[in-house]
């Protein structure tokens, strides 16, 4: 019978995806954790032949979590190229006089995903350089780029301060966080603490205090609270931290885009010596002003390695965003993201039925794709001009990102470029591993199951599996 359905499927052109059994390891090992066969979508298949060594549900839509970067950095890649670079400018319509700018100021965001606050300082630093140490007027913030704000805007989950949840913005600033160290002094009874940035509409009021035990999960001892007073805003921390953590860095996605840069702004302007007496509003670059100031991004081919390897959600979001802007649409919303990524899929003969794209970073219940779909796009990407580009900026086993504690005394160890995505019920795996005979390896490893955390053991060992032969 099985003959008979593999002879009708090539008579009838369709593909043969062959069902093997899993391997006893990656079984013994869902089994372990309590995860059904079913719960699964596996691929794995030679990137030179495209031949099919291994398939279980691979037609099935799943949550991707993370993995869903490899859609948005591949389509990246091919269609605004690596060399690909976003520019934030100054800009402004009024005369300088003795050092005075007599009007206002505006700031034109491009949906930078990686405009720090380093890069920042260098930009205002511009302003200096040309003399300007007042500026009468107002700043305004042209973020017209994206249809997108962070009023009222949803989180992913009830935990709107994690740096996970930052929205997109055409002027994301330093991805909207701040990065708190800090080190508990027991003999001061307190916790010292530095904030970099230091907003100037933020008043960070400290009452963590320090205690005795084992470091572990030290941030789930923590509580940070967001409160609005008249046009200034508070963060409240509480909770406790253990001497024997030593120094801890903890990061916060704090206060509305625009409320973020004006804090940031006031900060530095007034470290380099400048003043300023207006308000922040919203608007645009006026038609006869001049430009004063630019800052330009690393290249996307640098980029996507910040958000391959470390699973950056807002830079993700932001070059998805940013392939939908430069299809043309101003402001750009998600629909024209999701319709200019479908438009490169199909012209590459990549037409995925099941596909749901939300945001394109795969923080989403919503998205899917399949695991064949999946080691399609991958193959796709090993045949690309732009392959070395992504494989890149995909976790090195043993190495780097998120897979650096993964595997580290394995033979796989140093041998698997492997983009990694987990949410509360999805666990997942996808890449390439140079097995030990010297071939590529195309491999996806999905699990969708409320164990799905548990899955780890099994995927690592489908790894080991992959680089050692299929033995």
């Amino acid at each position: 019978m099985r003959l008979l359905v593999l002879l009708l499927c090539g008579l009838l052109g369709a593909p043969v995806l062959a069902q093997d059994p899993l391997p006893s390891s990656v079984g013994n090992a869902l089994r372990a954790a309590g995860i059904s066969a079913a719960s699964v979508g596996i691929v794995v298949r030679d990137a030179a032949t495209g031949d099919t060594r291994l398939a279980v549900n691979a037609g099935q839509p799943m949550n991707p979590a993370s993995l869903m970067k490899l859609v948005t950095t591949f389509a990246g890649l091919e269609l605004l190229g690596p060399a690909y670079t976003w520019k934030t400018t100054v800009w402004s319509a009024a005369p300088i006089e003795d050092g005075v700018l007599k009007g206002d100021l505006v700031i034109r965001g491009s949906a930078d995903p990686k405009l720090t606050f380093e890069q920042f300082w260098l930009l205002l630093r511009q302003l200096r350089g040309r003399g300007i140490r007042e500026i009468e007027g107002d700043l305004v913030l042209d973020r017209s780029l994206l249809a997108v704000n962070d009023h009222d805007s949803p989180t992913f989950d009830d935990k709107p301060l994690r740096p996970y949840n930052v929205s997109p913005d055409a002027l994301l600033l330093n991805f909207k966080t701040l990065r708190l160290t800090l080190l508990a002094e027991p003999e001061r009874k307190q916790v010292q603490l530095l904030a970099e940035p230091e907003p100037a509409n933020l008043d960070i009021t400290n009452l963590i205090r320090p205690s005795n035990g084992s470091c572990g999960d030290w941030k789930e001892n923590l509580r940070a609270d967001l409160t609005q007073h008249g046009g200034r805003w508070r963060l409240i921390l509480t909770g406790t931290l253990p001497a024997s953590c030593g120094e801890k860095n903890w990061y916060l996605g704090v206060l509305p885009h625009a409320d973020y840069v004006r804090g940031v702004f006031e900060q530095l302007w007034r470290e380099l010596g400048g003043s300023w007496r207006g308000n922040v509003r919203d608007g645009s670059v006026p038609p006869d002003a001049r430009q004063l100031a630019l800052i330009e991004s690393p290249a996307l081919a640098e980029l996507v390695r910040d958000i391959n390897k470390f699973s950056n959600n807002v830079m993700a979001r932001q070059l998805f965003l940013t392939i939908g802007a430069e299809g043309g649409r101003h402001p750009a919303r998600t629909e024209d993201a999701d319709a200019a990524v479908r438009t490169w899929l199909a012209e590459r003969e990549l037409r995925f039925a099941e596909l749901v794209l939300d945001n394109g970073s795969g923080l989403s219940r919503r998205e899917r794709i399949s695991a064949d779909s999946l080691a399609r796009l991958l193959a796709a990407a090993w045949r690309s001009p732009v392959m070395p580009e992504l494989m890149a900026s995909l976790p090195l086993v043993a190495v780097d990102g998120t897979m650096k504690k993964r595997l580290k005394n394995d033979g796989v160890a140093g041998q698997a470029h492997i983009k990694t995505g987990t949410l509360e019920g999805v666990k997942a795996i996808a890449g390439y591993v140079l097995d030990r005979n010297g071939r590529q390896q195309i491999i996806v490893f999905l699990v969708n199951h409320a164990n799905a955390q548990s899955a780890q053991s099994a995927q690592d060992a489908l790894l080991a599996w992959v680089y050692a032969g299929m033995r």
